[in-house]
This record gives C-alpha cells, structure tokens and sequence, in this order.
C-alpha cells in the first residue's frame, strides 16, 4: 500500500517538474521559429489557452501567399486602436497588389514595419521572453509565417480609473487630483508639473512572476548621485516572484525593518511628488498603484501637508505646530495620566484630585486595565469604521463611541475621566497627516502606558530616552532620521517646524540635495530685469 503511495506521489512530482519546466522554457532566451503555426501554439500552451487571449490570422501580400497573424490580450490592449492601426491597415493595404511580384517573408516584416502599421511604437521582437513581455504588457505582437522576427505594437489601453480627488490626504486650496494605478499617467502628471528635460525617468520590472513595471523619477542636476545609486541597488536587489504593491517594495528597500517609526513617505497627491522632487529626493513609482514611495525621508517630513505651502506662512507655522503638540498628546497623554493617578497624585491639584478619587470609588479595577480597556474599544470602532461600508461606517463608530462609553460609565467599568482622556488622545491622533506617523505613534502608546503603569513618571521618562535614542540612530538611505534637528543645520530650520516666507527659504536642504542647493531667488531676477529697464535709452 505505502509503495503504491509512493509510486503515485512520484508520477505526480514527475508530472509537475515537467510542466514546470515547460512554463520556464517559454520564458527563457529563445528565439522566435519562423512556422506562425509553431509560434502561435507555443504562446497558446504557455498562457494555457486562456480565453482572453485573441489570435486574428488572415494572409496578405501579391499573391495571397503571407500568412500574418496579430495577437493581444483582452481588456489589456486598446481593441479600437488594434483593429484601426494594425489589422486594418495590414488586411487593406494595396500598394504591394500593384508591386505586381512576390516577397520573401523577410521583405514582408520589414515592409509591414516600416510602411503598414502606424502604432506610435512598433519594436521588433526574436526571441519568446520579450514576446511574452509585451504581450503580456498590453501590446499587440503581429508574426508573419516563415519570418524569424515579430513586432511589437504599442496598443496599450483596457479600462483604468480616472483622476480623482485625494482621500487621505485632503486639500483645501490645492490641486484636487489623486494618483491613479496608471504608472504611464501618475509619472505624465509631474511631468505636467516640472517641464524640464532634467526630469528623468528610469524603468525597470521587479517579480519572477508578475513582472511588475516599477520606475524611478529623479531631477538631473538635483539629485545627490551616491542616492540614486543606492536606490537603484536596493532595486536590484530585490529577487521575489511577486510585487503586490508598492509596500512590498517599501518592505524591501526599507533601511530598517524593525523600527516602528515610517522611513520612507508615501503620498497620493502629485504635488507632494513634485515638491520632494525639486529638493533632490527620488520617487519610486510602482504599476497597479496609486501611492508612490519618496526617498529619503525624514522624521519631521511626517508633520508637514502640501496644505503648509497653500496657506500664508503663519498659518501653517501654527498648524504644524498644533500636530506636534498632538503628537505628543496621543504619545503621552494616556501615559501621563496613569501616572499621575498611581503613582504622583500630589502633583494634581487637590479639587481635581478628589473628584478623580471619588469617580474610582466604583472602579473595581486597576487603571491599566481601566485604559487598556477603553483604549483597545476605541481600536475596535475604528477598525470597524473602516471596514464597514462607508456610509454605516462613520455612524457605528460614533455611536458606538458615544454608547459604549456612556455604558461603560454608567456600570462602573470606567470612570468619565478616563473616557475623556481616551478620547482626547484619539483625537489627537486625527490630526497627524500621513497616517503610517498614526499608526506608529498608536502603536508606541501601549508601550508608553505599562512603562507608566510600572515606573510611573520614570518609567515614561526611560521610554522616551529609549525612543529617542532609537529614532536618533536611524537612517534612510543615507540621511540621519532627524535631521535637520540632529544633526542639527541652521540653514534648514526654515522649513522644519516652522515654516518661513518662500523667498527666505532660497535653498535646499543641504543633507538632501548636495550638488545645486541654491533654488533661484525672484530678487535676482527682479534686480536683472531693473538693470535692464535702466539701461534701455530714453526717449525724448
């Protein structure tokens, strides 16, 4: 019995190995063969004969002697521009019927290629791996009987979502408009943005399998060169057979990935891309998502919208002031107060302190308990806010808030206090723009507050210690975390929690961008065209 097992799990492991090699045969250095018969079943064993692959064969030439087939996939490729630009044009063409002779298939290619089709890009193909590639990307391969080459038609199109306005990262007096999955229309909207040929995009596929299209987008001249060297490398170095998204790729390239702390920003906004860009960073874009990745990024990167440079230079020093006040709030705020009940209740003051004493008469249990319950609660509502459809979402968690705290009071479970301190650090932590600073400070809040349930004030005191030496020896892609604060550089404090007038801010960051720092000031060029209105003769 075992031995009859064993003979079946062999023929079955046989059966695998083979087909598995036969699908990375297709996928290897092979050279296309010159039967179209040969090569059209190739590409149909290799795909499965799926059904959405498309075979349109018909002949051609003088006499009707050229078998010519045009392949592409459905819902991947433009059919209105494949059926007029290509297969019309090669099943209408007359002009070799009045050649009055016959062509060799060679002949044939080279004539279809360089007269019939009118794609904007036609490329030839040889070999099997790059035929897969472009069909597989969009394309529309036309093969030709007895000829050893095809070609590539660029016939990209199929239903793709249109710009919309941001959801995460809402603008008032902004640009509303949103990256998109389109990788070919995300990178098209910074280039509407910066109109220079310094500008430069590099492309490359990441994933065994998926073949996933991921480009890289620098300003020439800007950009530090030992960066864009370091980011190609960590690109390289990437050997998967998937890439979901560009968090797979964040995952990868990060420079450490076991902080808690975001090294790499993440923006939907196009505007967001546009400035990072002019300051020498790099952007990673990744096909089939709408959220790019910025490098390097710094700690304070995380506190700062587009908004901050919509808004006058004083508003918006006063919000970024107001997120680094929540931040500490949502940090500390839970933490603080646990300390102060167990272990300081003399540095409350004495009314207050009666009124909390007498709330927790009824509490029969601990306070880390009393806020490890209300906080995971709060966790819970959010979650479910999310998940749920949008229009029941927000009205479950609100009144799920609103009910379960009134209960919990009334039961004796918590005491009103400590439901108002819940839900002022969870409030607080709405107003941190991207939302991976929000998850990590949530995160880091449980820690904080059985370091105070322990310790009291010294323990939060030991916590923040750790926390900031940690932050301090972190580094993304070369950068210090921290900068411009640590180390610390006068010339970049313009923009860092505050921010200054735009023309006070005449220079780049001096960490980031070490080849042209200096932006061009509009006093220069308000004193060149004075100087030139000066010198121009005056008339009589």
């Amino acid at each position: 019995m075992n031995s009859a097992w064993n003979r079946l799990f062999k023929h079955n492991k046989k059966e695998q190995q083979v087909l598995y090699e036969d699908i990375d045969m297709s996928f290897k250095d092979h050279e296309l063969s010159s039967s179209l018969d040969f090569n059209i079943q190739t590409i149909k064993n290799t795909l499965g004969n799926s059904s959405d692959l498309i075979i349109r064969e018909f002949s051609m030439g003088n006499p009707l002697l050229h078998k010519v087939s045009a392949i592409y996939i459905n819902g991947l490729t433009d059919k209105v521009l494949t059926a007029n630009s290509i297969i019309e044009k090669l099943m209408t063409d007359t002009r070799m019927i009045e050649n009055n002779e016959s062509w060799s298939p060679d002949q044939l290619g080279t004539y279809i290629r360089e007269h019939i089709l009118t794609t904007t890009h036609v490329e030839i193909v040889t070999d099997l791996k790059k035929l897969f590639s472009f069909l597989l990307s969009g394309q529309t391969i036309v093969l030709v009987d007895r000829c050893i080459q095809g070609f590539g038609c660029a016939s990209q199109g199929g239903e793709l979502r249109a710009i919309s306005e941001p959801t995460s990262e809402s603008s008032v007096r902004g640009p509303k408009e949103s990256f998109t999955e389109s990788l070919i229309t995300n990178t098209s909207m910074i280039r509407r943005r910066i109109k220079s040929p310094n500008l430069w995009l590099e492309t490359m596929k990441i994933g065994n399998l998926t073949q996933t299209d991921v480009g890289i987008m620098y300003v020439n001249g800007i950009v530090n060169d030992k960066l864009l060297k370091e980011v190609r490398e960590r690109l390289d170095k990437i050997d998967v057979d998937e890439i979901q998204g560009s968090n797979t790729i964040e995952e990868w390239i990060t420079d450490d990935k076991w902080t808690p702390w975001p090294t790499i920003l993440i923006t939907e906004r196009p505007d967001v891309i546009t400035g990072n860009l002019l300051e020498g960073r790099v952007a990673i874009f990744v096909d089939g998502t709408p959220i790019p990745l910025i490098v390097p990024a710094t700690w304070n990167q995380f506190f700062q919208t587009a908004e901050d440079y919509y808004l006058r230079w004083s508003m918006s020093g006063f919000l970024r002031f107001i997120r680094l006040a929540s931040f500490l709030i949502t940090l500390l705020g839970q933490a603080l107060f646990i300390a102060f009940i167990s272990f300081h209740p003399e540095l409350i003051p004495t009314p207050l302190l009666i009124n909390l004493a007498a709330q927790r008469q009824a509490i029969p249990f601990p306070i880390i308990f009393e806020a490890l319950l209300m906080e995971l609660t709060f966790e819970v509502l959010r979650e479910a806010g999310i998940r749920m459809p949008r229009p029941v979402g927000q009205a479950v968690s609100i009144v799920g808030a609103l009910v379960l705290g009134e209960a919990a009071v009334s039961a004796g479970i918590v005491s009103s206090a400590m439901v108002i301190v819940v839900a002022a650090t969870a409030i607080a932590s709405f107003t941190i723009p991207h939302y991976t600073m929000t998850d990590s400070t949530r995160l880091l809040r449980f820690m904080m507050m059985l370091l105070a349930s322990t310790f009291g004030l010294y323990g939060i005191g030991l916590g923040v210690i750790i926390l900031v030496s940690h932050t301090v020896s972190l580094r993304s892609f070369g950068i210090p975390y921290l900068a411009p604060f640590a180390p610390f550089i006068p010339t970049d404090q313009k923009d860092a929690i505050l921010r200054l007038p735009v023309p006070f801010m005449s220079k780049r960051p001096r960490l980031i961008s070490q080849k042209k720092r200096k932006r061009k000031e509009a006093k220069s060029s308000l004193k060149e065209e004075k100087n030139m209105n000066d010198n121009e003769p005056k008339r009589d």
